[in-house]
């Protein structure tokens, strides 16, 4: 894409490509041309999640979905994920920026503005598959786990090609990453085990006795 127009065909192009070919397209990123560039992908990765995320919230396949207000939960969920993509953009470049810093990588603040922005595009790859937690917890957690570990996968190869990170300590920094998703879904699934106990007959049958 040129400095000073956003080419949206190969917008199209260069989101297969991270997705599809993490390590060649991260090795010919460009890291510099602007902060205006990163910040339309964003947008438009948030844009394309929350639209998804509305449309299941239409179907009612969505966790917020339903009831009265569903259309409007939707619409808020749309609104939400432009914004929240705007700011997780440039949050998320300053954590990159720390891990990158930390791997011995580029600690250049629109390097890792560019490199959020392309790893962004796991947002609408998010929404697109939040609807198999409406069929399965378990399901949608499993999802959740394997669409987090491919991310990592894409950080990956974003430091060491695109940042220049040193693999040796890259690899550990990954694993560390992993370990904490890992934790955190089996957190997540024991909470939701004990709620599921908790809001059971046979526990507040149990709790009136008392």
């Amino acid at each position: 894409m040129s400095n000073g127009t956003f080419d949206f065909n190969a917008f199209i192009q260069e989101s297969k490509e991270t997705l599809l070919n993490p390590k060649s397209y991260f090795s010919t990123m460009k890291t510099s041309g602007g902060m205006t560039e990163p910040l339309i992908k964003a947008v438009i990765y948030g844009a394309i999640g929350g639209a998804i995320l509305f449309l299941w919230s239409l179907l009612r396949i969505s966790p917020m979905a339903g009831g009265l207000f569903g259309g409007g939960i939707g619409i808020m969920i749309l609104i939400s994920y432009i914004i929240g993509a705007i700011i997780g953009l440039f949050i998320g470049a300053v954590i990159l920026l720390v891990i990158s810093s930390i791997c011995k990588g580029s600690t250049d603040f629109e390097a890792n503005v560019r490199v959020m922005a392309a790893l962004m595009v796991m947002m609408p790859v998010n929404a697109l598959l939040a609807f198999t937690g409406h069929f399965s917890f378990y399901f949608g957690v499993l999802i959740s786990l394997v669409v987090g570990v491919y991310s990592i996968w894409l950080l990956y190869n974003a430091l060491i090609e695109s940042l220049k990170t040193k693999p040796e300590t890259t690899k550990i920094v990954m694993y560390i990453l992993i370990a904490l998703l890992v934790i955190f879904s089996l957190v997540g699934l024991k909470t939701n085990r004990f709620m599921k106990d908790f809001n059971s007959q046979e526990f507040k049958e149990m709790m009136e006795k008392k």
